[in-house]
């Protein structure tokens, strides 16, 4: 098995196109795994995928010894499946940091403070990840569909997280007499 791998790296590298085939259908899906692995997202891992295939064409050239091409492609995989966290953890914090300046914007207003302290509080009460579209959808007028973006949800995600926050939020005003 590791001896074919060899001979098709090597053949790649001499500019044999077939090799180059025979390689991907042997490791795509090997790479899909082990992204996923990672990630837990099969779209993304089939992305990451792909992004390290190109890589690999592109730098096999420098690849000197064959006998390594598993674990080096592999490192590739894992490179760019950390580099898609690191990516989606900014963006989190992005949005963690845009909500919390929102929430200060909010607070600032002098204008009915009973009822925003009310609803400040009912908001703080919902679980974090509702916490985010609420804030998102009513303070940043953001859109479903950018809000599922934003996130790394479906919008189907997103529009279940907004209904089921709504209906904890009635419960919560309507608990402290302020029915919708």
């Amino acid at each position: 098995m590791q001896k074919e791998d060899d001979i098709l790296v090597l053949e790649f590298q001499l500019g044999n196109k077939k090799a180059l085939a025979s390689l991907v259908k042997k490791w795509h899906l090997i790479f899909c795994k082990k992204a996923y692995w990672l990630v837990k997202d099969a779209d993304v891992a089939k992305d990451i995928a792909q992004e390290s295939w190109q890589v690999i064409i592109d730098k096999i050239e420098t690849l000197n010894d064959v006998s390594r091409f598993g674990s080096w492609a592999l490192r590739i995989v894992y490179s760019k499946s950390l580099d898609h966290l690191r990516i989606r953890s900014k963006e989190r914090l992005r949005v963690s940091n845009t909500v919390e300046q929102q929430i200060g914007i909010v607070e600032t207003y002098k204008e009915n403070n009973t009822l925003k302290e009310v609803l400040l509080k009912a908001v703080k009460q919902l679980p974090g990840q509702q916490q985010v579209v609420v804030r998102l959808f009513y303070t940043q007028s953001y859109s479903l569909k950018e809000i599922s973006e934003t996130l790394s949800i479906s919008v189907g995600t997103t529009k279940s997280r907004l209904y089921n926050a709504r209906e904890k939020l009635k419960l919560i005003l309507k608990y402290h007499n302020y029915e919708t």
